[in-house]
């Protein structure tokens, strides 16, 4: 099953069932009025949202329409909780050793995760704002699940059952402000401004044997200014899969249905692949050449990010911003 939430005057948007190839859509707003409505009614809404879904997608569902992505809010258009692991540890570990830093055998054992602003995120092609260009924009190419509730404690095996929808990320990052952040010992904030969700998201059974109950295997294009920036394989060399970061997540604290977990940036060992991000190409750089050459955004750029299946289909439809500088 495939959701999104178009832009309407509540601010929660309404919720439509997009068809499997996505061209038409329904609403769907009498069987939930949001996307966390239904996530808050799951058992109820579910086998409702599922049977219309079907007959989208055999072209007998009365009132459908063809699908814009462009007037989709992200699924969420916001979230009570927004939380980004870094499940690709090698990635960490390149940053890390681009600036001489040892890296902790914990990381290896231990997710890192942080805990993301969730009440303003941007639309799926919505304009990115750039307030200051020497604050180092970037793009971070992900994928995010969206849970049911998930208990107090719950292990890997009980958290993947809460796994609802599958979405990709654009978790917007400013690199220059991120160092001193790290080093006042509280994390991230000011250095991590709204993060945007792909139009579409679906549930687990849409992704076929891509999903394997753990990772999505399957590659996570991403363009710049169109061209080819990057296409790693996300079930290739993720260290912590997603039932373990739902579980890290739920360690010490229940989340609540809507809960939104993000995997990190996506990479693979096989620079080849190319990169998620402008740090980590940045970072090769370094080591390679002994100074970055690739700048960080500026006013003007485009970043489009999407997934195809194996036979070339968009699933999620995709993530196309463009940086605007912000006015001042």
């Amino acid at each position: 099953m495939k959701l999104a939430t178009l832009k309407s005057v509540q601010r929660d948007g309404q919720l439509i069932i997009v068809s499997r190839d996505l061209s038409q859509a329904v609403d769907a707003s009498d069987i939930a009025p949001n996307l966390q409505w239904a996530l808050d009614n799951w058992e109820q809404t579910q086998p409702q949202l599922e049977t219309r879904y079907i007959a989208l997608c055999k072209g007998e569902a009365a009132g459908a329409f063809p699908f814009e992505e462009k007037q989709c809010h992200s699924p969420l258009p916001r979230a009570f909780q927004w939380a980004d692991g870094s499940a690709y540890v090698n990635h960490v570990e390149l940053v890390r050793k681009a600036r001489n830093a040892e890296m902790p055998e914990s990381f290896w054992h231990d997710p890192l995760m942080y805990q993301g602003g969730s009440d303003a995120f941007l639309s799926p092609t919505e304009d990115i704002p750039l307030v200051d260009e020497a604050w180092g924009l970037d793009f971070e190419s992900e994928i995010a699940v969206i849970t049911g509730d998930v208990p107090l404690g719950a292990k890997p095996e009980l958290a993947g059952e809460s796994i609802r929808l599958f979405m990709l990320v654009n978790d917007v990052s400013l690199r220059n402000l991120i160092p001193g952040e790290l080093a006042k010992g509280f994390g991230f904030f000011q250095s991590k401004p709204s993060s945007s969700f792909s139009p579409v998201a679906v549930t687990p059974d849409e992704l076929g044997d891509a999903w394997d109950g753990r990772k999505l295997h399957l590659p996570l294009t991403t363009h710049l200014n169109d061209a080819l920036f990057g296409k790693p394989n996300a079930g290739v060399d993720m260290t912590f899969d997603f039932p373990t970061l739902v579980s890290h997540a739920a360690k010490s604290r229940p989340l609540g249905a809507g809960c939104i977990i993000g995997s990190g940036t996506v990479s693979n060992y096989d620079r080849s692949a190319g990169s998620s991000c402008l740090a980590e190409k940045r970072m090769l750089e370094i080591i390679a050449l002994g100074e970055a050459k690739t700048p960080f955004m500026k006013a003007g750029d485009q970043v489009r990010i999407e997934m195809f299946d194996e036979d070339g289909n968009s699933i999620f439809a995709a993530i196309d911003q463009k940086v605007v500088a912000w006015p001042s």
